[in-house]
């Protein structure tokens, strides 16, 4: 007898339909930052997933959210695999494990909100309230804990809406994320009452809620954006030597790469510049102590009668222990150092081993010279016209370096590294998209040199005045103003992140306490 027919029905099962929505707003999200950069994608990515959500219990919620993320950020973060695989000489298999292994964990995140959003409507919060807050909560737990990951964080989808992103001086990118978790509620109910059989009432209040708050994003963006800059002018000008990976830390390519930096540096200056500034590592040696070529970056420093940054491993001894530091020196036009600055926020796995000695078998994946320390305190460098904060490779997406730097005395930021590891990819435009707030944020220009590009200027409004390509050698020249650096921002950091994620705080709490409704 054929028992089959009596199985029971999969009542956990979720219809294909759900995950294919949750799988399309993922891709919508990726699609959202660069490249392509389709920016208006990120407001209305999350309706497919809501559609999907709809009545279904909070553990299927958070399979669907998960599905969403691990779609998104498989998108947004494939290029992992060319710095593991190219660089790191690991295998594929291996690469493409530990890249899905660090996907999975930014998906965790959407599908714990997803879960805590049904949730709430089972205690009757409503999605347009729980949904924003949430996100930005845990945006802000995302960018604090395991030494901190706010890559592609979802304002950061508009860098190049400037009348939108003025608002970052007041919030930080946090405003944004906001306002486009709530416009993506909004979107959802209205779409919600076209497709759905049931009429469904059309969102009016939370409609209007919305568009009060665009409209006074957009008033005091246009607002920000014809006000003017009298901060001192500064000519800046950018060396992209473009050197090749596989040969950057050959001791016999040093020459070539000084030769490079030389003939760049006296093409760019034709004109005249006050600030020449090199990529990070653009001296693969040790400057403090390898007199030769530093006594030749000394008298080119001098010779164009400019002030010289430039990114170099350094070193401290302490005692019996050497410390290896990733810096960046200033020289004056005479040739003399006038400071140091090191780098703070190291990247795990790039330039140091987490846990190393629980993991004695790991190495680093990206190769230089030796394990290095983090900075001990922020250094401004000062120009003789006015000080500048380094920010050094990957430090340019950490909204609190740069706001520490520009209260201790920055009004100009630098930006200085090495994208060469990953590839011709989307990376180096999403990390540009990144450091755009870095300037809004505390008004003052960022300007970033890039060893393989993209080397930039932005100004303080976060209006990219000019881009180099990718791969090529190049250099970059152009005016910016030293910023005034007094924001809201700057001065009370993410306090409207912290406020969110304490009303995130409120939203668990309530939707756990006693007597709530049991999930189904």
């Amino acid at each position: 007898m054929d028992y089959s027919r009596f199985k029971m029905p999969d009542f956990n099962a979720i219809p294909r339909r759900d995950y294919l929505l949750a799988v399309t707003s993922g891709i919508l999200l990726a699609l959202s930052f660069p490249k392509p950069g389709i920016a208006i994608f990120a407001w209305l990515a999350f309706v497919p997933l809501f559609l999907a959500l709809g009545k279904k219990s909070p553990r299927k919620a958070f399979r669907l959210g998960f599905a969403c993320g691990l779609t998104a950020y498989g998108g947004i973060l494939y290029w992992i695999n060319i710095v593991m695989t190219t660089y790191g000489k690991l295998p594929f298999l291996v690469s493409f494990c530990l890249y899905l292994l660090l996907a999975a964990y930014l998906a965790f995140y959407i599908g714990i909100i997803a879960y805590l959003v049904r949730r709430g409507e089972e205690r009757g919060i409503s999605p347009l309230f729980s949904f924003p807050f949430l996100w930005v909560g845990f945006e802000l737990i995302r960018a604090v804990i395991l030494t901190g990951f706010p890559w592609a964080s979802l304002g950061h989808s508009q860098y190049r809406t400037l009348p939108l992103i003025q608002i970052a001086d007041v919030t930080g990118v946090y405003g944004l994320s906001f306002l486009i978790a709530m416009a993506n509620v909004v979107l959802y109910r209205i779409v919600k009452g076209v497709v759905r059989k049931k009429q469904a009432a059309y969102p009016t209040k939370s409609a209007s809620a919305l568009f009060i708050l665009m409209a006074l994003t957009l008033g005091y963006g246009f607002y920000r954006l014809n006000s003017v800059d009298h901060g001192e002018p500064v000519k800046v000008v950018l060396v992209q030597g473009n050197i090749p990976q596989d040969v950057k830390w050959d001791p016999a390519f040093q020459e070539a790469t000084v030769g490079i930096y030389e003939k760049l540096s006296r093409k760019a200056c034709t004109t005249g510049g006050n600030l020449v500034i090199w990529p990070e590592s653009a001296l693969p040696f040790y400057f403090q102590s390898e007199e030769k070529y530093a006594a030749r970056v000394k008298a080119l420093a001098s010779e164009l009668k400019s002030c010289l940054v430039v990114g170099s491993p350094a070193y401290e001894k302490e005692g019996e222990r050497i410390r290896y530091l990733n810096s960046a020196f200033l020289l004056a036009p005479s040739g003399d150092v006038l400071g140091r600055s090191d780098k703070m926020h190291l990247v795990p796995f790039g330039e140091y081993v987490p846990l190393q000695k629980l993991l004695p078998f790991v190495n680093k994946l990206v190769a230089g010279i030796g394990e290095f320390s983090s900075g001990t305190k922020i250094t401004p460098l000062n120009t003789g016209k006015g000080e500048i904060g380094v920010l050094i490779c990957f430090e340019g997406i950490f909204p609190e370096l740069a706001r520490e730097y520009v209260r201790a005395g920055s009004r100009l930021l630098v930006n200085i590294t090495n994208d060469a590891w990953f590839g011709k990819s989307s990376a180096p435009h999403q990390h540009l998209s990144m450091t755009v707030f870095r300037a809004v944020e505390n008004r003052v220009p960022l300007v970033r040199a890039a060893n393989t590009g993209i080397s930039s200027i932005i100004d303080s409004k976060g209006h990219i005045r000019g881009m180099t390509p990718l791969f090529e050698e190049a250099f970059l020249t152009g005016e910016v103003r030293y910023g005034e650096g007094n924001t809201i921002y700057n001065r009370y950091g993410d306090f409207f992140a912290g406020f969110c994620l304490l009303l995130s705080v409120g939203i668990v709490v309530q939707i756990f306490r006693k007597n709530g409704k049991r999930e189904k």
